[in-house]
Order: structure tokens, then sequence, then C-alpha cells
């Protein structure tokens, strides 16, 4: 077999077979679709890479526009509308002290989600 059929064989059952016992036991496992949807939108958020640096800075410790925007070299507006984003799907929360509002994780599984995904990202490259 050439590389080129290896790389392009079929990936799928030859043929066509359902496990009854492990389908219902998965179905009984399924959650409610809502749970699903609302779990998508927070990947979509955490697709972005300038919302996983802000994590990424929050989760080393709690700190304020000013400061974000000189961790990552941008403006305190891109900064703002990237919190607001994350305000929204409910990842980070803030606190106000005076003028100044700080910014940090909303709990703990959002530093579980970072680095979940970072130890993935770190075994997923070339080596």
């Amino acid at each position: 077999m050439n590389s080129y059929s290896h790389k392009h064989m079929k990936k799928i059952c030859d043929e066509f077979c359902v496990n009854k016992e492990a389908v219902d036991d998965v179905r009984s496992q399924m959650l409610e679709n809502q749970l699903f949807s609302d779990t998508a939108e927070i990947f979509k958020v955490l697709g972005d890479p300038t919302r996983m640096r802000l994590l990424y800075a929050l989760a080393q410790r709690e700190l304020c526009v000013c400061d974000l925007s000189a961790v990552l070299g941008m403006t305190q507006s891109a900064i703002s509308h990237q919190l607001r984003v994350l305000r929204g799907a409910r990842l980070v929360r803030y606190r106000k002290v005076g003028k100044i509002v700080y910014y940090t994780l909303a709990d703990v599984h959002v530093t579980q989600f970072i680095d979940v995904g970072v130890d993935h990202a770190r075994e997923s490259q070339p080596r």
C-alpha cells in the first residue's frame, strides 16, 4: 500500500453493527442539550488567543486593567473589551477598590481549563 492510500484509508467501520449495550450505557450518561450548548460557548470564548493570554495572566494573580494592558502590550480599551466577553461567559470576576478595578479568575474550574489546555498543547507539539 503506498503512502497516499494509507493516509486516505476510510476511517469508518467496514461493516455496520451497533453494540446495543454500549449505546444504552452511553445514552444513559448523556447530559441535557442545554448543558452541551453552555459548555460549547465556554470553549468558543476560550478559543481566542488574546483571551487565553488574559486568563493565563489572571491565573498567576489578580490584576487591574492597567496591569493587564502592560503585561499583554495591548490598549486598555482592547483589554476591557476582552474582559467584557470573559465576564459574560462567567470566566472572570472583578472587584472595585476606589477607582481601581481588579480582575481574577471566576473559580478553580477556569484554572483547570487553562492548565489542561496548556498541558495538552505542550504534549501535542512536535518533538
